[in-house]
């Protein structure tokens, strides 16, 4: 923190002292006045207010802090239904439509023209929407592309149904909304839309329009790359493709189909094509739906498969480790030996190898261990063919070694110790993937390569190897509360055998299950979550009146097994509508807690929040005076993870403690975000993560920078000016904390009365501020971070512009 044009005057009488911080010479300074009464205590803070939430298991958990290092290991993921000749296929289910390209709704679909390089030219189709969904487009100057993830280096235009604007966007990895139709564009069902660039120039037509819709001039424009089709979450039809690559005209009317090789799509084929068959079996997998079938036609192919873990990124390894896994194989007329590798991106080098013989004609789990001779984050898990004949394979796992992991447990030690410096004292694990149809705690117990995938929410083939058991056993060993939430549509009895298995004496039936895999003490499970934002699709009394008939079938399954465990129910909050109260008088008495989702992006999102709690309080003791229902916020929400968010966390914290008797915790979404990847478009992480990297954005230390100076007892402040403040002391009396947001953009100086308090000469400041827009990146991780220094009483102190502050004084 620069503290240069900073200092506090602090004149002390008889336990009284008061900080007078005056005016600098800034012109666009304001002033504030700050007044805090340290003996007069207003309500306790929880010591779970430094909450957290994992709501997509498939992309925080896998390939980010569970230890499976490969993506897609049990094959549920079906090959590409087409490819298209002179097209690659980034991302997606793209078939042929009418004699052009089309895609089902899905997030980021993508293909690239290859062989096409262009910096002057143009690329124009027709494209048909056949839902309203959210939007498709073309794209230009393409470079940096990755299969598996929806950002690159480019241009991008886009149009929907329901948007009515056209779209140009930048992307330099993430994109950026650069210029837009300046008038409404009435789309229908169907339009034609064309890019034109020349140079630093890019114009956007629609229709048969000789005007452009957009006419753009970028001032540090991109270099010449590739052209392509995408959809995002939007079924569309691409005709009538036509493409300009600097003189070089092509009309790709009709795509020729390709018929793509029978892979599932998160592995790759290797060795020649030409002396293999590949085909996927859905009559003989091990627990899933399917498992890959590999035919070598030559004794010396070398054919097989590989997997470069979550978006392709790669697996990181490092020299002279061991990485432990398995695979499932059953031979059909082959008698040949397995190969196993871990092998660089270009597979020139291979850091690893072990063989399997004697491969059996029934499943069987054969284990390997991999120790490494080199390092790399780009490698890769390949599995070869050293033999003719056909063989199937399924469940195959690669972990990290044991240097890297968690307390023993198969977690990256990397990601769950980053969330340790955070602060975190809450974590949930719920959220949208609770609601698929599937999604039940039996399936997560037992041997996790034996555990079925389900149709998630947010992925299809979801996996269920890290499930309640795993979360809860990462909660022990980091130190943090827990709270899961489960499917309202569970059965009771699936409910009670669940709690019984959790948290029961292993003299029990289902204890004893528990502690037969390794688990001998019950968990420490004090919260449970019916469901996740149910009802949130409308408001219907009559899903409203189911909600709480499911609610209380499995509270009391739930009760009779362990009553200590409060239960939170999660109807999605209306304060208007009547059917809160119908909710309400329904669970009352039952429910200790109400989950409540707030917005974070706005910087000020605290004052909504502020009041969106009061009022949340009043009704229910206007409902029952004597309630003793609480409030949890389970999630904040948003698309945002720079400063801006950041503050908006800063200022809900700031909110919250003010309810501090009402509230238990608040937990930001999402705990964790692969870097460059989101597929459910909740651009929000707080810690990113690479195969080898892992940082935290700005919201991450405003987290960490609270957590760090708790204290239990809220103490009353009075504010006058543009400052959002909050006051804690410690039971003792002998530490103040002071936490002080500037959402403004100018500097604030502030005069501060304190009484009852009694200051020495030293005073604790840590400050966190930037741009609202700035975040971390990969290249510079820590960025945005906060800085902290002790300074002594002196005359002024200016609050920085888009800055929380935490000033910390002692006796």
């Amino acid at each position: 923190m620069n503290i240069s044009r900073s200092s506090i005057n602090l004149l002390t009488k008889a336990g009284i002292f008061s900080v007078l911080l005056f005016k600098t010479a800034a012109a666009d300074a304001q002033s504030a006045h700050i007044t805090i009464d340290a003996a007069k205590v207003l309500n306790k803070v929880p010591a779970t207010l430094y909450g957290s939430c994992i709501e997509d298991v498939n992309h925080e958990v896998y390939g980010g802090i569970y230890g499976e290092r490969i993506y897609g290991g049990n094959f549920e993921e079906p090959a590409l239904a087409h490819a298209f000749k002179g097209w690659a296929n980034l991302q997606g289910e793209w078939r042929i439509g009418g004699g052009g390209a089309g895609s089902a709704a899905g997030p980021g679909y993508t293909i690239l023209r290859n062989g096409v390089q262009t910096n002057n030219g143009s690329i124009e189709a027709d494209i048909a929407f056949t839902d309203r969904g959210r939007d498709a487009g073309l794209l230009f100057r393409v470079t940096k592309a990755t299969p598996g993830s929806p950002y690159f280096n480019g241009y991008r235009v886009s149009c929907s149904k329901g948007q009515r604007r056209i779209r140009l966007e930048k992307f330099n990895g993430r994109p950026a909304l650069v210029d837009e139709s300046a008038e409404d564009i009435d789309i229908k069902n169907e339009v034609h839309l064309k890019i034109k660039a020349t140079g630093n120039h890019i114009s956007v037509y629609v229709n048969s329009s000789e005007t452009p819709v957009i006419d753009y001039s970028d001032k540090t424009p991109l270099p010449a790359g590739s052209v392509g089709l995408y959809t995002n979450n939007a079924a569309a039809s691409f005709q009538n493709i036509a493409i300009d690559a600097d003189g070089n005209k092509s009309k790709e009317a009709s795509l020729t189909p390709v018929t793509a090789l029978q892979v599932s799509f998160q592995w790759k084929p290797v060795g020649p094509v030409a002396a293999v068959k590949y085909s996927l079996d859905s009559a003989d997998a091990v627990s899933g739906r399917q498992a890959q079938v590999i035919e070598a036609l030559t004794a010396n192919s070398k054919a097989g498969i590989s997997n470069a873990g979550l978006n392709h990124w790669g697996i990181s390894i490092k020299k002279g480790q061991r990485y432990p896994g398995f695979v499932y194989l059953k031979a059909q007329g082959y008698s040949g030996t397995v190969m196993v590798t871990l092998e660089s991106d270009d597979a020139k080098t291979i850091y690893a190898k072990a063989t399997i013989s004697g491969v059996s004609s029934a499943w069987k789990k054969y284990s390997f261990s991999l120790q490494t001779t080199g390092s790399t984050a780009r490698g890769n898990l390949v599995i070869r063919l050293l033999g003719k004949g056909k063989l199937l394979i399924d469940r195959a796992s690669l972990s990290g070694a044991p240097q890297d992991e968690f307390k023993g447990l198969n977690l990256r030690a990397d990601i769950a110790g980053m969330m340790q410096k955070e602060g975190l004292s809450f974590l949930r694990y719920g959220g949208t993937m609770v609601n698929a149809k599937e999604y039940n705690w039996k399936n997560m117990t037992g041997p996790q390569s034996l555990r079925p995938p389900y149709r998630g929410h947010w992925y299809p083939w979801s996996n269920n190897g890290f499930g309640f058991e795993e979360f809860l056993q990462l909660c022990e060993a980091a130190g943090f509360t827990s709270a899961f939430a489960v499917n309202t549509e569970d059965s009771a009895e699936d409910i009670a055998n669940m709690v019984e298995y959790l948290t029961a004496d292993k003299s029990t039936a289902w204890g004893a299950k528990r502690a037969a895999v390794g688990h001998p003490k019950p968990y420490p499970v004090k919260y449970i979550e019916i469901g996740n934002e149910e009802v949130i699709w409308g408001d219907k009394k009559e899903d409203y009146e189911h909600y709480a008939q499911r609610f209380n079938i499995l509270y009391d399954a739930i009760h009779a097994k362990n009553p200590a465990i409060k239960v939170v129910c999660a109807a999605w909050w209306r304060p208007k509508s009547p059917n809160m109260e119908i909710v309400f008088k329904a669970i009352n008495g039952r429910a200790d807690y109400w989950d409540l989702h707030t917005d974070a992006d706005e910087a000020a999102a605290g004052t909504t929040v502020d009041k969106n709690i009061q009022h949340m309080h009043d009704l229910f003791l206007q409902w029952d005076p004597a309630t003793k229902m609480k409030c949890a916020v389970f999630e904040e929400n948003g698309g945002l993870h720079n400063m801006q968010r950041a503050l908006g966390h800063a200022t809900t914290l700031n909110a919250i403690r003010r309810h501090g008797d009402f509230v238990l915790t608040s937990c930001p979404a999402n705990a964790l975000q692969p870097y460059l990847q989101n597929d459910n478009d909740w651009d929000q992480g707080q810690i990113f993560f690479t195969p080898d990297k892992v940082w935290g954005m700005p919201p991450f230390y405003v987290q960490q920078m609270a957590s760090a100076n708790h204290q239990r007892l809220r103490i009353a402040e009075t504010v006058e000016g543009p400052l959002d403040v909050s006051a804690t002391r410690s039971d003792d009396g002998k530490e103040l904390v002071l936490h002080i947001v500037n959402t403004g953009k100018s500097e604030v100086t502030s005069a501060l009365d304190i009484t009852n308090f009694k200051a020495t000469g030293q005073v604790a400041v840590t400050t966190i501020s930037a741009p609202p827009s700035a975040e971390n990146t990969l290249e510079e991780p820590s960025r945005v971070s906060p800085l902290s220094k002790v300074i002594s009483l002196q005359k002024e102190y200016t609050f920085l512009p888009n800055s929380y502050t935490i000033m910390r004084f002692k006796r």
